[in-house]
């Protein structure tokens, strides 16, 4: 079946014109530079006058919570949810109910998302201090990479062996992808917040900055990136929440060049500590948002070159979940529904072009990863396309996000933009509020 996606704002690779794309089955087979008159020959045409196409995103940190953790999240719920915001394709974190560590289970998730995930999908195979053996039989066209723990978050993977961390750099066939918090100096926080708080158990949601604090960060982060020069091993930090730990980036604006990478997610672009007087726990993440000030060197370092790709650290529980304080309250947040809407409105603010935006969320882990044929829109690519409407100005309410945990921290925030149709193979996932039953995302594959 043919498919004309007509008069609308094309936005791909650094450059945005008005035009065309047309669609054959999976693949697109045309890129226009300008709208067609004659459209007869078609069986479908979508007139996207006044909205924007750009490929669709793909997201490389998510948290859907299948196996095990399923009463928060699973893969048919989060992947419906990601479709409404845009996102074609996710990588999947291993910290999972058992968790993601042997080959099997890792073929077991795959399984999962083959009957349930409506978006295109992988999963990371994570490290323990044990399991660097395996690293060696993994099939590189089919696994994105690894995910080492330098820091514990939710499950128990954190990889705190020197041994261990040195054999996973110098084994691994493909990019790490690390959590970088210095548990040691996280204890000494809290040990230190015990005493002054003469015992207690929990502490106010605002310490949470603190006690996961920007120098427990930092020091991760620079012995994740001191053992990657040292071992050779390609390095991709995850979610740098700090000022401090850019300077650790080269701020080179091809990520194909670099051996060592850097990823910034919507929370920490978003927020900041300011934010815990309204928000309390429902911005409880790790790492935890900082100040202010680091917020706006991180969405500075988006132009720069110095971040190289947005995620979202797509993390639901349950608001029951999120009760306490900084220790007992979960981390994490779902957020995949608004990361393209957010990055767009701080376009508009005048942080980086629509063409960076695209750059970050869409290009950069398409390149990073080596992902067949997804990430551009080309002649010959897979039809993975998000039209966008830069006019909507609409309000987040209960009812229009569809995480199965059911809320939000975006409730109540006002957008520009706002998703209106969301292409995954060449059918439509997402139109204007509805999510389409039936469709099935594909495995992503990976050129080596």
């Amino acid at each position: 079946m043919l498919t004309l996606i007509n008069n609308a704002t094309i936005v791909n690779e650094g450059r945005q014109f008005v035009g065309a794309v047309v669609i054959d089955g999976e693949y697109i087979i045309d890129v226009l530079q300008q709208p067609l008159a004659d459209t007869e020959h078609f069986d479908n045409v979508v007139d996207a006058t006044g909205l924007y196409l750009l490929p669709g995103v793909i997201d490389d940190h998510v948290h859907f919570r299948e196996p095990g953790l399923t009463h928060k999240a699973d893969i048919a719920t989060e992947s419906r949810t990601a479709a409404a915001g845009g996102v074609t394709s996710y990588m999947e974190m291993p910290n999972t109910l058992p968790p993601t560590t042997t080959p099997d289970l890792l073929a077991e998730k795959h399984r999962l998302a083959e009957e349930k995930s409506r978006v295109n999908y992988s999963f990371f195979f994570g490290t323990t201090n044990e399991n660097a053996y395996l690293l060696p039989t993994l099939d590189v066209h089919h696994v994105p990479g690894i995910k080492i723990f330098m820091g514990s978050s939710t499950g128990n993977m954190l990889v705190d062996d020197d041994d261990a961390l040195r054999q996973i750099f110098l084994s691994s066939p493909v990019r790490i992808v690390a959590h970088c918090e210095d548990d040691r100096i996280i204890q000494q926080n809290i040990a230190e917040f015990r005493r002054k708080y003469k015992g207690q158990n929990d502490f106010p949601v605002r310490y949470h900055s603190r006690i996961r604090s920007i120098e427990a960060c930092y020091e991760s982060s620079a012995k994740a990136v001191a053992l990657a020069r040292d071992t050779g091993a390609r390095l991709h930090v995850a979610h740098v929440s700090s000022a401090r730990e850019l300077e650790l980036f080269s701020d080179e604006l091809d990520v194909t060049q670099k051996q060592i990478t850097a990823e910034a997610v919507i929370a920490h672009l978003m927020f900041s500590t300011e934010d815990y007087d309204h928000l309390g726990a429902k911005i409880k993440c790790n790492p935890a948002v900082k100040t202010p000030e680091d917020r706006e060197a991180l969405r500075e370092a988006l132009a720069m070159g110095q971040i190289d790709v947005v995620a979202t650290d797509h993390a639901p529980h349950l608001l029951r979940e999120k009760e306490g304080g900084a220790l007992k309250a979960a981390s994490g947040m779902p957020m995949i529904q608004f990361s393209l809407v957010s990055m767009l409105e701080l376009s508009d603010q005048g942080y980086f072009p629509v063409e960076r935006v695209v750059q970050l969320m869409c290009h950069n882990p398409a390149l990073l990863y080596h992902i067949d044929r997804r990430g551009f829109i080309r002649k010959g690519y897979y039809a993975d396309l998000v039209l966008v409407d830069p006019t909507a100005n609409w309000q987040v309410l209960s009812g229009r996000y569809y995480t199965k945990c059911g809320w939000t921290p975006m409730d109540e925030r006002t957008f520009k933009w706002r998703v209106r149709r969301t292409f995954v193979n060449g059918k439509t996932a997402y139109a204007d509020g509805i999510v389409v039953d039936g469709i099935r995302g594909m495995a992503l594959k990976f050129d080596a």
